[in-house]
């Protein structure tokens, strides 16, 4: 007798507009946690390994990376948003609106907020706002994303489309830092960044030197640290018979790699506060080497804060160095070893008060 007490994960139309789905496994970060990410992209950005650095500034103790949190918090929706994913297609609208720390449990949830299927009929798109709560019920974490989902019954019609319509960025006054945080005691000795807010122009590009390459086992062990189990990514017997014929990286692989090359360029950059916007332009695989270079696309004032805002485009290249991508996208789309188009936004303290 077979048994059905397996769950083979949602298929698109097993979505339902506006439902909202609590996703299971809440997660306790550890140090552990933290000292794995940095072994897997080598991030330098003190505020995350230096607690008298993070004290400084105002906070308790060193917070969690932003995008460790991330990865983690969106590990929680895959079995029940991506787990049967074609790929996934973006991001909007993600605000990181409270540090994380060591000994936070985050809990995530999901509304469905669109839904359109392809005009083959093999799958569809499934937009989600998710949001994550720590151990107190305290939202910290809010996000849009969307992804392109396999249908299992091939046969049941289309439903009607319903297509969100996303803020094209995450607005000055809704971005959110601590108001007891201050740049009045940053050291830029301690980051080794001699460039602040003022120092960056709209339309300036930084093609970042050092690149990383994907390892077969690093990418996998990032993949398992965010209890992300979406099967193009792990499955290789599966994805053999995919048109890639090989797996997948999960995309935040690439922006994670991305934000650590990054640095260089940055280094006095502390924090995410938004992600605006994002792409997984073309995919990555194992063995794949990823660059980045960052275009400066607006400087914010914050209010009653000695920090201001970069919005940036972190652009992710593969197998080609920054300095050789002339164009990242054209009318017929995007460039084939641009990976990802990450549009962001950072705390960076201004330099009035040095």
């Amino acid at each position: 007798m077979q048994s059905t007490k397996t769950n083979n994960g949602r298929f698109f139309e097993d979505f339902t507009l506006n439902e909202v789905i609590q996703h299971a496994i809440p997660r306790t970060i550890t140090a552990g946690d933290c000292s794995i990410y940095i072994a897997l992209y080598g991030s330098r950005n003190p505020l995350f390994c230096s607690e008298p650095f993070a004290q400084s500034l105002g906070y308790k103790t060193t917070p969690v990376d932003d995008l460790l949190a991330f990865h983690i918090a969106f590990g929680k929706t895959v079995p029940d948003i991506s787990v049967n994913a074609v790929a996934n297609l973006g991001y909007a609208d993600v605000r990181f609106i409270q540090p994380i720390f060591v000994g936070d449990t985050l809990s995530t949830s999901s509304q469905v907020i669109g839904l359109k299927q392809n005009s083959s009929g093999k799958s569809g798109v499934v937009w989600v706002r998710s949001t994550a709560h720590n151990q107190h019920n305290h939202p910290v974490l809010s996000w849009v994303r969307w992804v392109m989902v396999h249908k299992n019954n091939l046969d049941l019609p289309a439903t009607e489309a319903t297509i969100p319509e996303l803020p094209a960025f995450v607005a000055p006054e809704n971005l959110s830092l601590p108001s007891r945080i201050s740049a009045n005691n940053f050291d830029n000795k301690i980051t080794g960044g001699k460039y602040y807010w003022e120092d960056y122009q709209v339309g300036e590009r930084i093609n970042h030197a050092a690149g990383l390459t994907i390892n077969d086992s690093d990418h996998s062990l990032a993949t398992h640290l965010y209890q992300n189990n979406a099967r193009l990514h792990f499955d290789d017997f599966m994805m053999k018979n995919s048109n890639y014929g090989k797996r997948l990286v999960y995309g935040g692989v690439a922006i994670s790699m991305c934000r650590s090359l990054s640095f260089d360029g940055l280094e006095n950059a502390i924090s995410v506060l938004a992600i605006n916007a994002g792409t997984h332009a073309n995919p990555s695989f194992a063995n794949d080497t990823i660059y980045c270079a960052t275009e400066v696309l607006d400087t914010w004032q914050l209010t009653n804060s000695d920090f201001g805002a970069l919005r940036l485009r972190m652009v992710g290249i593969k197998n080609m160095s920054p300095t050789e991508l002339t164009e990242i996208k054209t009318d017929k789309g995007y460039h084939p070893n641009v990976v990802l188009d990450l549009d962001y936004t950072v705390a960076i303290p201004k330099k009035g008060n040095h």
